[in-house]
């Protein structure tokens, strides 16, 4: 299914073959990626628990994110928001618009289940251009604090690996 189109980007569901593609590009800018992953999301797809995003510019596969229509992990699980998932624009076309159009997708398809929609965002400078696209987009940190692991980290707590599993989760209405 094609959810955006203009003359340089298209937004459409992730296909089984946009797989190896995105892990050899993610590859070649020093990401550590594997297929399984991309399956899983496209198991997730097919039996109704996600929305799989891939966006293609002039042609070439840019980027993509899952929405899940509910939240897996953190403080929002088990409330019904809809998580926006794994989002990731290549480097190479970075500041292009690209993850703007992908974020405007997600969030029109999370509002279809929810008023609000959330995400986690790592804490590491990897992560920098992200925190300020979301805040500028108006997400808000829910006030949990940060999460390691799906486990609410505690004042005072030594968290020894910066990873991608380092989070602050952050939630935006999209309507009132």
């Amino acid at each position: 299914m094609i959810f955006y189109q203009d003359e340089k980007i298209l937004i459409r569901n992730m296909e089984e073959a946009d797989a190896q593609v995105f892990v050899d590009e993610y590859t070649a800018q020093g990401w550590h990626d594997e297929v399984d992953g991309y399956l899983k999301r496209l198991k997730d797809q097919a039996e109704g628990k996600c929305v799989a995003l891939t966006a293609v510019y002039q042609g070439q596969l840019a980027g993509g994110l899952y929405v899940y229509l509910h939240a897996q992990d953190g403080p929002f699980r088990g409330m019904g928001y809809p998580e926006i998932v794994d989002f990731n624009v290549l480097k190479k076309y970075q500041r292009m618009g690209i993850g703007n159009r992908l974020m405007d997708v997600a969030e029109q398809i999370a509002a279809q289940y929810s008023d609000t929609v959330c995400l986690g965002v790592g804490l590491c400078d990897a992560y920098g251009s992200a925190q300020r696209m979301y805040v500028k987009r108006g997400y808000i940190p829910d006030g949990s604090g940060i999460w390691y692991r799906d486990k609410q980290c505690i004042q005072y707590e030594t968290v020894c690996t910066v990873d991608d599993d380092l989070l602050l989760f952050l939630s935006k209405k999209l309507r009132d």
